[in-house]
């Protein structure tokens, strides 16, 4: 191991994972007797309220878990992928722009063919704002949640032994198996859900940061369950905006999956793969670089050398200014 990545925590990144593991289960026991205690008293389990704590609740723990590992292994949260400070900065932003496409473009091609039905409103004028607010909240933080759960520590970690696309393709086949137990999800809405785990992998790549594929996650599931008002992974939830109907065959609608399960889903997402290779390039380090990934390789001479030619100078023709860009481990 490198030494300026050696703790005090010296376990094969394997260990480390399980450790991890093993806090998030009784962390996660924890959460379960609370939700418990909650229903015990307000009885409401499709209360927007309950989806909100519940989902606040288990970002805390994959979190909370994080922060525990380290303290033990002496290095910020933030190399985890999910930098506290500036979270909800330009990337989270253009990630909001992209989940807003995805889903906007994929209703688009469902439309097209005769698939989609916007419906009447569903929602009386005042209660719009009110639903719009509390599925934004929710849907943030089911991106936080489930993007650092899936590609977070455990990504990090697991990179350290196997290398970055085999743990991402594992925690990609492990998120789409996860999504199985929904209900009215099917074989290719879980293939989708796999896709996009690793499109989200490849922007965590190319920026170092999660924060632009939470925001692409909350953003799409925002619009698919509330402004589009169609089932989100087999799920239709209530407040959505308007009475929308999916009808023809299942390629085209994905039937009770929802568009997750539309052939057209596949093609959106390679496209926007085919962006996000375009407009996040791999040989430039971004703001919120992320110092510590174990899965990029370190600067060289020959590199070091490329990169500075792709630097301008400042007046005085000093380029140190630029030295932590050059030196960033992960170009």
């Amino acid at each position: 191991m490198d030494g300026s990545l050696k703790t005090s925590f010296d376990l094969h990144p394997v260990w480390r994972l399980a450790v991890y593991v093993a806090l998030v289960w009784i962390l996660w026991t924890l959460k379960n007797i609370l939700l418990e205690w909650y229903l015990a008293i307000f009885s409401r389990s499709d209360s927007p309220l309950f989806l909100l704590l519940e989902e606040v609740l288990a970002f805390s723990v994959v979190y909370g878990a994080a922060l525990i590992l380290a303290r033990i292994e002496h290095q910020p949260a933030g190399v985890y992928g999910l930098p506290m400070e500036g979270a909800f900065g330009r990337r989270f932003w253009q990630g909001c722009i992209l989940g807003f496409c995805e889903i906007s473009a994929l209703i688009g091609l469902i439309a097209a063919f005769h698939g989609y039905s916007l419906g009447t409103l569903a929602l009386h004028p005042l209660e719009i704002l009110r639903w719009a607010l509390e599925w934004g909240a929710i849907f943030l933080v089911v991106g936080l949640f489930e993007e650092f759960a899936y590609r977070g520590y455990s990504l990090h970690t697991l990179a350290r032994s196997v290398g970055f696309w085999p743990a991402a393709s594992l925690l990609a086949l492990y998120f789409g198996f996860e999504h199985s137990y929904n209900s009215g999800e099917s074989l290719v809405g879980e293939a989708g859900i796999v896709a996009i785990a690793l499109l989200f992998a490849l922007t965590l790549r190319r920026t170092g940061t999660l924060c632009l594929a939470v925001g692409w996650h909350a953003a799409f599931d925002f619009g698919e369950t509330f402004l589009y008002s169609v089932p989100d992974s087999g799920t239709v939830f209530p407040g959505h905006l308007s009475n929308a109907t999916l009808h023809g065959p299942v390629w085209l609608t994905g039937g009770a999956t929802g568009p997750e399960g539309s052939v057209f889903s596949f093609v959106v997402m390679a496209l926007l793969a085919i962006a996000v290779h375009y407009f996040f390039p791999a040989n430039l380090a971004p703001p919120t670089a992320i110092l510590a990934w174990p899965f990029q390789k370190p600067a060289t001479a020959e590199n070091a050398d490329q990169l500075s030619e792709k630097i301008p100078q400042n007046p005085s023709g000093d380029a140190s200014a630029h030295s932590s860009v050059q030196n960033d481990p992960r170009q």
